[in-house]
């Protein structure tokens, strides 16, 4: 095989690894904000096993070997996801559509046991974290520059994937300051906030919430189109490490 066909298969691998990789056929929860003022994505619903969930489902990277996600409970009994990674990827993750100008705030609730030593979000050997929440936005392809649509097509010749062309990524960073924003080692398409660093703060829960609209205008230098998914993810493919995180509620609302 030609070496640059190689290397481009090699390249659209890795960018399909990057993204939350949502089947085109897989059906979203539309958010009508007349009828509702939040959504509210809670564990109590999610089964691992339901591969035609609409919620919380369980989604494999590919071929790579997939993290756990299972069903567990807080002290107090209050439904949590567990999320175990060894040397391993997959996500969590909800389609909807929904208006970021209405729906602004996203909260929710995290815990971790380490961080990943190995761990570098400037370097894609080191792009893994314990914990991240993010979402992803319809953005318009036609949109593009002319090599960032050349690249598109080129991907999308390659799989039957909806690859997102925005992603506001939550991390739980290894190293980096808390209020870093940084573009993915992959791709300036998928923008990274941190909001917790490093051990310091591991073995204990926080409740965060962030207005998107605000972060999305600031990491992305434009006005987000809608809000196409949510996800969460623990992964340590690239240091080949393992780490342990909790999720619990994870919410969506007007204010």
């Amino acid at each position: 095989m030609n070496i640059r066909y190689i290397t481009l298969f090699a390249a659209i691998q890795l960018l399909a690894f990057t993204f939350v990789l949502t089947t085109i056929s897989q059906e979203r929860i539309i958010l009508d904000p007349d009828e509702i003022d939040s959504f509210v994505l809670d564990p109590a619903d999610f089964d691992p096993d339901d591969k035609d969930a609409k919620i919380l489902r369980h989604e494999p990277f590919g071929r790579k070997t997939e993290a756990v996600y299972e069903r567990g409970e807080r002290e107090d009994g209050t439904p949590i996801i567990i999320a175990t990674s060894n040397n391993a990827i997959s996500t969590v993750t909800t389609p909807i559509t929904g208006d970021p100008n209405v729906f602004q705030y996203l909260e929710w609730e995290w815990k971790i046991e380490s961080v990943l030593e190995k761990g570098d979000l400037t370097k894609k050997d080191g792009d893994d974290f314990a914990a991240r929440v993010y979402v992803t936005f319809d953005y318009d392809p036609s949109n593009l520059g002319f090599r960032e649509r050349m690249r598109y097509t080129l991907y999308k010749t390659f799989t039957s994937f909806e690859i997102p062309l925005r992603s506001l990524n939550y991390i739980w960073a290894n190293k980096a300051d808390v209020g870093t924003t940084a573009e993915s080692p992959f791709t300036n398409w998928v923008q990274y906030v941190v909001v917790q660093s490093g051990n310091e703060k591991a073995g204990r829960w926080f409740t965060e919430k962030r207005n998107i609209l605000d972060d999305y205008r600031e990491v992305f230098g434009e006005d987000p189109p809608p809000i196409s998914g949510i996800t969460i993810m623990t992964d340590s493919d690239n240091t080949g490490e393992s780490t342990r995180a909790y999720f619990g509620k994870i919410t969506l609302s007007k204010k």
